[in-house]
Protein backbone atom coordinates (compact mmCIF):
# COMPACT_ATOMS: atom_id res chain seq x y z
CA UNK A 1 0.00 0.00 0.00
CA UNK A 2 1.37 3.50 -0.72
CA UNK A 3 1.97 5.64 2.30
CA UNK A 4 0.12 9.17 1.95
CA UNK A 5 1.27 11.93 4.84
CA UNK A 6 -1.14 14.44 5.30
CA UNK A 7 0.00 17.59 7.10
CA UNK A 8 -2.63 19.24 8.69
CA UNK A 9 -6.39 17.86 9.90
CA UNK A 10 -8.51 20.82 8.70
CA UNK A 11 -11.67 20.39 6.39
CA UNK A 12 -9.27 19.65 3.47
CA UNK A 13 -7.16 17.93 5.29
CA UNK A 14 -9.86 15.00 6.50
CA UNK A 15 -11.67 15.34 3.24
CA UNK A 16 -7.76 14.56 1.35
CA UNK A 17 -6.98 11.54 3.65
CA UNK A 18 -10.19 10.12 4.08
CA UNK A 19 -10.76 9.87 -0.10
CA UNK A 20 -7.33 8.34 -0.25
CA UNK A 21 -7.77 5.56 2.54
CA UNK A 22 -11.26 4.71 0.87
CA UNK A 23 -9.16 4.26 -2.14
CA UNK A 24 -6.54 1.70 -0.34
CA UNK A 25 -3.84 4.13 0.16
CA UNK A 26 -2.18 4.02 3.77
CA UNK A 27 -3.18 7.29 5.53
CA UNK A 28 -1.08 9.15 7.92
CA UNK A 29 -2.86 12.55 9.65
CA UNK A 30 -0.56 14.56 11.38
CA UNK A 31 -2.25 17.72 13.52
CA UNK A 32 -0.19 20.43 14.70
CA UNK A 33 -2.78 21.38 17.57
CA UNK A 34 -4.16 18.87 20.23
CA UNK A 35 -7.62 18.46 18.24
CA UNK A 36 -8.47 17.88 14.63
CA UNK A 37 -10.45 21.10 12.81
CA UNK A 38 -7.53 23.30 12.06
CA UNK A 39 -9.45 26.89 12.44
CA UNK A 40 -13.17 24.89 13.36
CA UNK A 41 -11.78 24.09 16.56
CA UNK A 42 -13.69 24.25 19.49
CA UNK A 43 -13.67 25.95 23.08
CA UNK A 44 -15.05 24.67 26.37
CA UNK A 45 -14.81 27.33 29.12
CA UNK A 46 -16.98 26.62 32.29
CA UNK A 47 -20.06 25.35 30.78
CA UNK A 48 -19.87 27.18 27.45
CA UNK A 49 -18.83 25.90 24.31
CA UNK A 50 -17.34 28.22 21.70
CA UNK A 51 -17.04 27.34 17.69
CA UNK A 52 -13.35 29.07 16.98
CA UNK A 53 -13.48 29.22 13.76
CA UNK A 54 -16.19 29.08 11.07
CA UNK A 55 -19.85 30.05 12.32
CA UNK A 56 -21.50 29.93 9.02
CA UNK A 57 -22.96 26.32 7.17
CA UNK A 58 -23.46 27.20 3.71
CA UNK A 59 -23.94 25.10 0.46
CA UNK A 60 -25.66 21.76 2.20
CA UNK A 61 -24.86 20.25 -0.83
CA UNK A 62 -21.48 20.32 -0.47
CA UNK A 63 -21.39 18.08 3.26
CA UNK A 64 -24.06 15.93 1.32
CA UNK A 65 -22.13 14.73 -1.22
CA UNK A 66 -18.66 14.41 0.72
CA UNK A 67 -20.39 11.93 3.42
CA UNK A 68 -22.47 10.30 0.66
CA UNK A 69 -18.74 8.98 -1.00
CA UNK A 70 -18.53 7.34 2.05
CA UNK A 71 -22.15 5.43 2.51
CA UNK A 72 -23.36 7.80 5.04
CA UNK A 73 -25.86 11.02 5.16
CA UNK A 74 -25.41 14.48 6.88
CA UNK A 75 -28.54 13.17 9.12
CA UNK A 76 -26.97 10.15 10.23
CA UNK A 77 -24.08 12.17 11.93
CA UNK A 78 -25.29 14.73 13.29
CA UNK A 79 -28.58 17.51 13.45
CA UNK A 80 -28.78 20.01 11.29
CA UNK A 81 -31.53 22.51 11.33
CA UNK A 82 -32.54 25.78 9.09
CA UNK A 83 -32.13 28.71 11.03
CA UNK A 84 -34.99 31.36 10.47
CA UNK A 85 -34.28 33.83 10.33
CA UNK A 86 -31.35 33.43 8.80
CA UNK A 87 -29.20 36.31 9.66
CA UNK A 88 -30.07 40.25 11.24
CA UNK A 89 -28.66 42.74 9.86
CA UNK A 90 -28.51 46.29 11.81
CA UNK A 91 -28.07 49.09 10.20
CA UNK A 92 -28.48 51.45 13.07
CA UNK A 93 -30.62 51.22 16.52
CA UNK A 94 -34.17 51.34 14.58
CA UNK A 95 -33.17 49.93 11.04
CA UNK A 96 -32.80 46.19 11.20
CA UNK A 97 -33.61 43.52 8.47
CA UNK A 98 -34.26 39.96 9.83
CA UNK A 99 -33.42 37.69 7.09
CA UNK A 100 -36.31 35.24 6.31
CA UNK A 101 -35.40 32.10 4.78
CA UNK A 102 -39.07 31.65 3.33
CA UNK A 103 -38.10 32.74 -0.37
CA UNK A 104 -41.82 34.54 -1.07
CA UNK A 105 -40.82 36.59 2.18
CA UNK A 106 -37.56 37.87 1.34
CA UNK A 107 -39.56 38.87 -2.28
CA UNK A 108 -41.65 41.22 0.51
CA UNK A 109 -38.91 42.21 2.44
CA UNK A 110 -37.12 43.54 -0.75
CA UNK A 111 -40.65 45.01 -2.20
CA UNK A 112 -41.10 46.70 1.05
CA UNK A 113 -37.51 48.70 0.76
CA UNK A 114 -37.78 49.31 -2.94
CA UNK A 115 -41.04 48.68 -4.58
CA UNK A 116 -40.45 46.83 -7.49
CA UNK A 117 -37.87 45.52 -6.66
CA UNK A 118 -38.62 41.38 -6.29
CA UNK A 119 -39.08 41.07 -10.25
CA UNK A 120 -35.07 42.29 -10.55
CA UNK A 121 -34.42 39.97 -7.83
CA UNK A 122 -35.68 37.11 -9.06
CA UNK A 123 -33.97 37.63 -12.37
CA UNK A 124 -30.93 37.90 -10.07
CA UNK A 125 -31.19 34.98 -8.49
CA UNK A 126 -32.46 32.80 -11.57
CA UNK A 127 -28.70 33.87 -12.79
CA UNK A 128 -27.14 33.49 -9.53
CA UNK A 129 -28.48 30.06 -9.43
CA UNK A 130 -26.84 29.35 -12.96
CA UNK A 131 -23.76 30.34 -11.93
CA UNK A 132 -24.07 28.40 -8.82
CA UNK A 133 -24.75 24.95 -11.09
CA UNK A 134 -22.39 25.42 -13.94
CA UNK A 135 -19.65 26.11 -11.18
CA UNK A 136 -20.07 23.35 -9.12
CA UNK A 137 -20.07 20.99 -11.64
CA UNK A 138 -18.06 22.87 -14.17
CA UNK A 139 -15.42 24.49 -12.77
CA UNK A 140 -15.09 23.79 -8.48
CA UNK A 141 -14.03 20.39 -8.98
CA UNK A 142 -11.13 21.13 -11.01
CA UNK A 143 -7.90 20.97 -10.46
CA UNK A 144 -6.98 23.52 -12.55
CA UNK A 145 -3.34 22.35 -13.38
CA UNK A 146 -3.90 23.47 -16.55
CA UNK A 147 -5.90 26.42 -19.22
CA UNK A 148 -6.77 23.24 -20.99
CA UNK A 149 -9.14 22.12 -18.66
CA UNK A 150 -11.49 24.90 -19.34
CA UNK A 151 -10.42 24.85 -23.44
CA UNK A 152 -14.32 23.11 -24.02
CA UNK A 153 -17.08 24.71 -25.57
CA UNK A 154 -19.49 23.68 -23.28
CA UNK A 155 -17.45 25.44 -20.50
CA UNK A 156 -15.94 28.35 -22.56
CA UNK A 157 -20.16 29.03 -23.36
CA UNK A 158 -20.48 28.95 -20.25
CA UNK A 159 -18.02 31.54 -19.17
CA UNK A 160 -19.71 34.06 -21.08
CA UNK A 161 -22.57 33.97 -19.07
CA UNK A 162 -20.58 33.70 -16.08
CA UNK A 163 -19.64 37.88 -15.61
CA UNK A 164 -15.94 37.00 -14.71
CA UNK A 165 -15.06 40.09 -16.12
CA UNK A 166 -17.82 42.39 -14.49
CA UNK A 167 -17.81 43.25 -10.35
CA UNK A 168 -20.32 42.20 -8.30
CA UNK A 169 -20.70 45.77 -6.68
CA UNK A 170 -21.50 47.03 -10.67
CA UNK A 171 -23.81 43.98 -11.41
CA UNK A 172 -25.86 44.61 -7.99
CA UNK A 173 -26.47 47.92 -8.65
CA UNK A 174 -27.45 47.10 -12.55
CA UNK A 175 -29.96 45.49 -10.68
CA UNK A 176 -30.93 47.48 -7.56
CA UNK A 177 -30.80 51.03 -6.33
CA UNK A 178 -31.36 50.67 -2.17
CA UNK A 179 -28.71 50.95 -0.46
CA UNK A 180 -29.09 48.78 2.47
CA UNK A 181 -30.24 46.13 -0.10
CA UNK A 182 -27.22 46.50 -2.09
CA UNK A 183 -25.12 46.20 1.29
CA UNK A 184 -27.51 43.21 2.09
CA UNK A 185 -26.51 41.23 -1.57
CA UNK A 186 -22.70 42.45 -0.84
CA UNK A 187 -22.19 41.09 2.46
CA UNK A 188 -21.58 37.10 0.92
CA UNK A 189 -18.75 38.95 -0.69
CA UNK A 190 -16.56 39.30 2.84
CA UNK A 191 -16.73 35.45 2.92
CA UNK A 192 -14.32 35.67 -0.58
CA UNK A 193 -11.70 38.24 1.10
CA UNK A 194 -12.04 41.13 -1.89
CA UNK A 195 -13.85 44.35 -1.60
CA UNK A 196 -16.99 44.19 -4.28
CA UNK A 197 -15.57 46.23 -6.78
CA UNK A 198 -12.52 44.11 -7.24
CA UNK A 199 -14.95 40.48 -7.00
CA UNK A 200 -16.17 39.20 -9.94
CA UNK A 201 -20.04 39.27 -10.68
CA UNK A 202 -19.71 35.42 -10.48
CA UNK A 203 -19.71 35.26 -6.83
CA UNK A 204 -23.16 36.22 -6.93
CA UNK A 205 -23.73 32.68 -6.96
CA UNK A 206 -22.94 33.40 -3.42
CA UNK A 207 -26.33 34.90 -2.64
CA UNK A 208 -28.07 31.85 -4.58
CA UNK A 209 -26.23 29.87 -1.57
CA UNK A 210 -27.36 32.46 1.30
CA UNK A 211 -30.71 32.82 -0.08
CA UNK A 212 -32.00 29.94 -1.53
CA UNK A 213 -30.15 26.99 0.03
CA UNK A 214 -30.00 28.82 3.50
CA UNK A 215 -28.02 29.31 6.52
CA UNK A 216 -27.76 25.99 8.61
CA UNK A 217 -26.88 25.36 11.78
CA UNK A 218 -25.09 21.50 13.12
CA UNK A 219 -26.50 21.12 16.82
CA UNK A 220 -23.61 21.07 19.18
CA UNK A 221 -22.08 23.62 16.81
CA UNK A 222 -19.42 23.45 13.61
CA UNK A 223 -17.32 21.23 15.69
CA UNK A 224 -20.47 18.55 15.08
CA UNK A 225 -18.64 18.94 10.96
CA UNK A 226 -15.37 18.22 12.38
CA UNK A 227 -16.34 15.09 14.59
CA UNK A 228 -18.38 13.18 11.70
CA UNK A 229 -15.61 14.06 9.35
CA UNK A 230 -13.32 12.54 12.07
CA UNK A 231 -15.37 9.28 12.88
CA UNK A 232 -15.98 8.57 9.05
CA UNK A 233 -12.02 9.25 8.60
CA UNK A 234 -11.26 6.80 11.16
CA UNK A 235 -13.81 4.09 9.76
CA UNK A 236 -11.72 4.57 6.49
CA UNK A 237 -8.52 3.71 8.04
CA UNK A 238 -6.90 6.97 8.74
CA UNK A 239 -4.40 6.94 11.38
CA UNK A 240 -5.06 10.55 13.07
CA UNK A 241 -2.05 11.89 14.69
CA UNK A 242 -2.70 14.93 17.01
CA UNK A 243 0.73 17.42 18.97
CA UNK A 244 2.59 16.74 15.72
CA UNK A 245 4.67 19.93 14.92
CA UNK A 246 6.11 18.91 11.19
CA UNK A 247 9.61 20.64 11.23
CA UNK A 248 10.75 19.18 7.56
CA UNK A 249 9.63 17.27 4.34
CA UNK A 250 12.70 15.59 3.36
CA UNK A 251 13.39 15.17 -0.81
CA UNK A 252 15.65 12.64 -2.35
CA UNK A 253 15.81 12.68 -6.13
CA UNK A 254 12.63 14.48 -6.93
CA UNK A 255 10.56 12.90 -4.86
CA UNK A 256 9.38 13.51 -1.31
CA UNK A 257 10.43 10.58 0.88
CA UNK A 258 9.22 11.46 4.49
CA UNK A 259 7.91 13.37 7.07
CA UNK A 260 9.75 14.76 10.00
CA UNK A 261 8.04 15.63 13.19
CA UNK A 262 8.77 15.61 17.03
CA UNK A 263 11.67 14.70 15.89
CA UNK A 264 10.11 11.18 14.54
CA UNK A 265 10.52 10.46 10.90
CA UNK A 266 7.51 9.13 9.23
CA UNK A 267 8.26 7.63 5.67
CA UNK A 268 6.04 8.37 2.99
CA UNK A 269 5.61 7.65 -0.76
CA UNK A 270 2.86 10.74 -1.16
CA UNK A 271 2.86 14.22 1.11
CA UNK A 272 -0.10 16.43 0.93
CA UNK A 273 0.31 19.70 2.80
CA UNK A 274 -2.88 20.31 3.49
CA UNK A 275 -2.01 22.89 6.29
CA UNK A 276 -0.90 26.92 5.66
CA UNK A 277 0.91 26.14 2.14
CA UNK A 278 3.36 29.07 2.68
CA UNK A 279 4.41 28.18 5.61
CA UNK A 280 4.73 24.26 4.20
CA UNK A 281 6.47 25.96 1.11
CA UNK A 282 8.79 28.47 3.18
CA UNK A 283 9.52 26.68 6.12
CA UNK A 284 9.61 22.34 5.47
CA UNK A 285 11.32 22.65 2.22
CA UNK A 286 14.32 23.87 1.14
CA UNK A 287 14.41 26.59 -1.08
CA UNK A 288 15.25 25.18 -4.42
CA UNK A 289 12.25 22.97 -4.14
CA UNK A 290 9.67 25.85 -3.71
CA UNK A 291 6.59 26.41 -6.34
CA UNK A 292 6.57 30.10 -5.17
CA UNK A 293 9.38 32.77 -3.77
CA UNK A 294 8.31 35.50 -0.86
CA UNK A 295 8.00 38.13 -3.33
CA UNK A 296 5.38 35.97 -4.98
CA UNK A 297 3.56 35.41 -1.40
CA UNK A 298 3.93 38.93 -0.59
CA UNK A 299 2.30 40.32 -4.10
CA UNK A 300 -0.95 38.18 -3.29
CA UNK A 301 -3.75 40.03 -2.25
CA UNK A 302 -5.15 38.23 1.26
CA UNK A 303 -8.72 37.91 2.86
CA UNK A 304 -8.95 39.55 6.16
CA UNK A 305 -7.68 38.44 9.68
CA UNK A 306 -10.07 38.95 12.31
CA UNK A 307 -10.24 39.99 16.14
CA UNK A 308 -12.38 37.61 17.84
CA UNK A 309 -14.17 37.52 21.65
CA UNK A 310 -15.19 34.72 22.65
CA UNK A 311 -17.97 35.92 25.57
CA UNK A 312 -20.02 34.17 28.35
CA UNK A 313 -22.96 36.07 29.38
CA UNK A 314 -24.34 35.70 32.48
CA UNK A 315 -27.85 37.04 31.19
CA UNK A 316 -30.07 36.11 27.89
CA UNK A 317 -30.02 39.27 25.22
CA UNK A 318 -33.01 40.68 23.60
CA UNK A 319 -32.98 41.12 20.04
CA UNK A 320 -30.43 39.05 18.51
CA UNK A 321 -30.51 36.46 16.26
CA UNK A 322 -28.26 33.27 15.96
CA UNK A 323 -26.29 35.57 13.30
CA UNK A 324 -25.91 39.05 13.63
CA UNK A 325 -24.38 41.74 11.28
CA UNK A 326 -23.88 45.10 12.19
CA UNK A 327 -23.45 47.60 9.26
CA UNK A 328 -23.88 50.48 11.24
CA UNK A 329 -20.80 52.05 9.61
CA UNK A 330 -19.36 52.45 6.47
CA UNK A 331 -18.77 49.83 4.60
CA UNK A 332 -16.58 51.17 2.27
CA UNK A 333 -14.72 52.78 4.32
CA UNK A 334 -13.86 50.07 6.16
CA UNK A 335 -13.44 47.38 3.24
CA UNK A 336 -9.97 50.65 2.03
CA UNK A 337 -8.62 49.92 5.65
CA UNK A 338 -8.50 45.87 5.26
CA UNK A 339 -7.29 46.24 1.36
CA UNK A 340 -6.09 49.90 0.13
CA UNK A 341 -4.50 51.18 2.88
CA UNK A 342 -3.87 48.42 5.89
CA UNK A 343 -4.89 49.84 9.34
CA UNK A 344 -7.34 48.96 12.13
CA UNK A 345 -10.14 50.06 11.34
CA UNK A 346 -11.76 53.54 12.54
CA UNK A 347 -15.14 52.58 12.53
CA UNK A 348 -15.44 48.56 12.22
CA UNK A 349 -18.08 47.04 10.97
CA UNK A 350 -18.66 43.56 13.28
CA UNK A 351 -20.25 40.52 13.14
CA UNK A 352 -22.05 38.42 15.98
CA UNK A 353 -23.34 35.01 16.58
CA UNK A 354 -25.19 33.77 19.48
CA UNK A 355 -25.46 30.24 19.15
CA UNK A 356 -27.19 30.20 22.39
CA UNK A 357 -30.82 31.21 20.48
CA UNK A 358 -30.78 27.64 19.02
CA UNK A 359 -28.92 25.76 20.63
CA UNK A 360 -29.00 25.55 24.30
CA UNK A 361 -26.50 22.84 24.85
CA UNK A 362 -23.65 25.84 24.19
CA UNK A 363 -24.38 27.96 27.02
CA UNK A 364 -25.66 27.13 30.72
CA UNK A 365 -29.35 27.97 31.15
CA UNK A 366 -30.25 31.56 31.39
CA UNK A 367 -27.15 32.38 30.00
CA UNK A 368 -25.82 32.78 26.46
CA UNK A 369 -23.27 32.04 24.39
CA UNK A 370 -21.81 34.92 22.03
CA UNK A 371 -18.67 35.40 20.06
CA UNK A 372 -18.17 38.71 18.78
CA UNK A 373 -15.91 39.43 15.31
CA UNK A 374 -14.17 42.14 13.06
CA UNK A 375 -12.92 41.75 9.77
CA UNK A 376 -8.85 43.37 9.83
CA UNK A 377 -6.12 43.92 7.56
CA UNK A 378 -3.61 41.01 7.68
CA UNK A 379 -0.27 41.86 9.18
CA UNK A 380 -0.81 44.58 11.17
CA UNK A 381 -0.06 45.23 15.06
CA UNK A 382 -1.80 43.17 17.62
CA UNK A 383 -1.42 43.36 21.06
CA UNK A 384 -3.70 43.44 24.41
CA UNK A 385 -4.20 46.78 24.49
CA UNK A 386 -5.63 47.15 20.77
CA UNK A 387 -7.86 43.90 21.52
CA UNK A 388 -9.08 45.70 24.60
CA UNK A 389 -10.46 48.69 22.74
CA UNK A 390 -12.12 47.56 19.80
CA UNK A 391 -13.75 45.08 22.23
CA UNK A 392 -15.21 48.36 24.10
CA UNK A 393 -15.93 49.70 20.71
CA UNK A 394 -18.56 46.38 19.74
CA UNK A 395 -19.84 46.38 23.09
CA UNK A 396 -20.62 49.92 23.75
CA UNK A 397 -22.46 49.63 19.99
CA UNK A 398 -23.83 46.18 20.64
CA UNK A 399 -25.25 47.67 24.01
CA UNK A 400 -26.30 51.00 22.43
CA UNK A 401 -28.26 49.38 19.16
CA UNK A 402 -29.98 46.56 21.81
CA UNK A 403 -30.88 49.02 24.30
CA UNK A 404 -29.61 46.66 27.32
CA UNK A 405 -26.68 46.44 29.51
CA UNK A 406 -24.55 43.50 28.28
CA UNK A 407 -20.97 44.36 29.30
CA UNK A 408 -21.45 43.98 33.05
CA UNK A 409 -22.69 40.44 32.52
CA UNK A 410 -19.71 38.95 30.89
CA UNK A 411 -18.42 35.91 33.21
CA UNK A 412 -16.07 34.65 30.06
CA UNK A 413 -13.67 36.27 27.79
CA UNK A 414 -11.30 34.96 25.51
CA UNK A 415 -9.95 36.76 22.88
CA UNK A 416 -8.48 35.75 19.62
CA UNK A 417 -6.42 37.54 16.76
CA UNK A 418 -3.45 37.86 14.80
CA UNK A 419 -0.44 36.63 16.61
CA UNK A 420 -3.13 33.65 17.77
CA UNK A 421 -3.44 32.64 13.91
CA UNK A 422 0.21 32.20 13.09
CA UNK A 423 0.89 30.63 16.91
CA UNK A 424 -1.84 28.04 16.32
CA UNK A 425 -2.19 27.40 12.58
CA UNK A 426 1.09 29.07 10.82
CA UNK A 427 -0.97 31.24 9.08
CA UNK A 428 0.63 33.72 6.50
CA UNK A 429 0.16 36.90 7.65
CA UNK A 430 -2.30 35.68 10.30
CA UNK A 431 -4.66 35.56 8.22
CA UNK A 432 -8.47 34.22 8.55
CA UNK A 433 -9.93 32.95 5.68
CA UNK A 434 -6.94 32.61 2.69
CA UNK A 435 -6.55 33.95 -0.06
CA UNK A 436 -8.54 36.57 -1.72
CA UNK A 437 -11.05 35.69 -4.64
CA UNK A 438 -10.20 38.42 -7.17
CA UNK A 439 -10.46 37.44 -10.55
CA UNK A 440 -6.41 37.27 -10.50
CA UNK A 441 -6.14 34.54 -8.19
CA UNK A 442 -8.82 32.33 -9.56
CA UNK A 443 -8.56 29.13 -11.24
CA UNK A 444 -5.53 28.60 -12.38
CA UNK A 445 -3.57 31.51 -11.28
CA UNK A 446 -4.19 30.37 -7.36
CA UNK A 447 -0.98 28.45 -5.71
CA UNK A 448 -1.07 25.44 -7.81
CA UNK A 449 -2.25 22.20 -6.15
CA UNK A 450 0.87 20.11 -7.27
CA UNK A 451 4.70 21.05 -6.47
CA UNK A 452 6.16 21.68 -9.55
CA UNK A 453 9.60 20.02 -8.77
CA UNK A 454 8.75 17.29 -6.40
CA UNK A 455 6.35 14.89 -8.43
CA UNK A 456 4.79 13.33 -5.37
CA UNK A 457 4.22 16.48 -3.19
CA UNK A 458 0.50 17.94 -3.13
CA UNK A 459 -1.70 20.72 -1.50
CA UNK A 460 -4.68 21.36 0.01
CA UNK A 461 -6.63 23.71 1.57
CA UNK A 462 -7.94 27.61 1.78
CA UNK A 463 -4.55 29.07 -0.23
CA UNK A 464 -4.64 27.13 -3.32
CA UNK A 465 -8.00 25.57 -5.32
CA UNK A 466 -10.60 26.06 -5.09
CA UNK A 467 -10.61 29.03 -2.45
CA UNK A 468 -11.55 30.15 1.09
CA UNK A 469 -14.59 28.95 3.02
CA UNK A 470 -15.43 25.35 4.39
CA UNK A 471 -17.29 24.07 1.64
CA UNK A 472 -14.39 24.55 -0.82
CA UNK A 473 -11.82 23.44 1.59
CA UNK A 474 -13.48 20.53 1.92
CA UNK A 475 -13.75 19.95 -2.12
CA UNK A 476 -9.86 21.06 -2.39
CA UNK A 477 -9.01 17.47 -0.19
CA UNK A 478 -11.42 15.72 -2.71
CA UNK A 479 -9.90 17.85 -5.28
CA UNK A 480 -6.10 16.68 -4.02
CA UNK A 481 -7.27 13.31 -3.87
CA UNK A 482 -9.10 12.22 -6.90
CA UNK A 483 -5.78 13.64 -8.98
CA UNK A 484 -3.26 11.43 -6.62
CA UNK A 485 -5.80 8.40 -7.09
CA UNK A 486 -5.60 9.16 -11.01
CA UNK A 487 -1.50 9.70 -11.06
CA UNK A 488 -0.80 6.32 -8.67
CA UNK A 489 -3.77 4.19 -10.57
CA UNK A 490 -5.27 3.10 -7.45
CA UNK A 491 -8.91 2.44 -6.74
CA UNK A 492 -11.58 1.16 -4.78
CA UNK A 493 -9.80 -1.28 -3.16
CA UNK A 494 -12.11 -1.62 -0.34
Amino acid sequence: MKKVIVIGAGFAGLSAATSLAKSGFDVTLLEKNSSQGGRARKLEIDGFTFDMGPSWYWMPDVFENFFKEFDTTVAEQYDLIRLDPSYAVFFSKDEVLRIPANLNEFYQLFEKHEPGSSVPLKKFLADAEYKYNVSMSDFVHKPSLSILEFIDFRILNAALRMDLFKSISKYIRNHFSNPQLIQLLEFPVLFLGAKPNETPALYSMMNYADIVLGTWYPQGGMYKIVEAMVNVAVKQGVKIKTDETVSKINIENGQAVSVVSNGKVYKADIVIGAGDYHHIEQNLLDEKYRNYTQTYWKSRKMAPSCLMYYLGIDKKIEGLEHHNLFFDTDFDKHAEEIYDRPQWPSHPLFYSTCASKTDSSVAPAGKENLVLLIPIAVDIEDNEQIREKYFDIMMNRLEHITGQSIKPFVIVKKSYCISDFKNDYNSFGGNAYGLANTLMQTAILKPTLKNKKINNLYYAGQLTVPGPGVPPSIISGQIVAKEIIKRFQITNLK
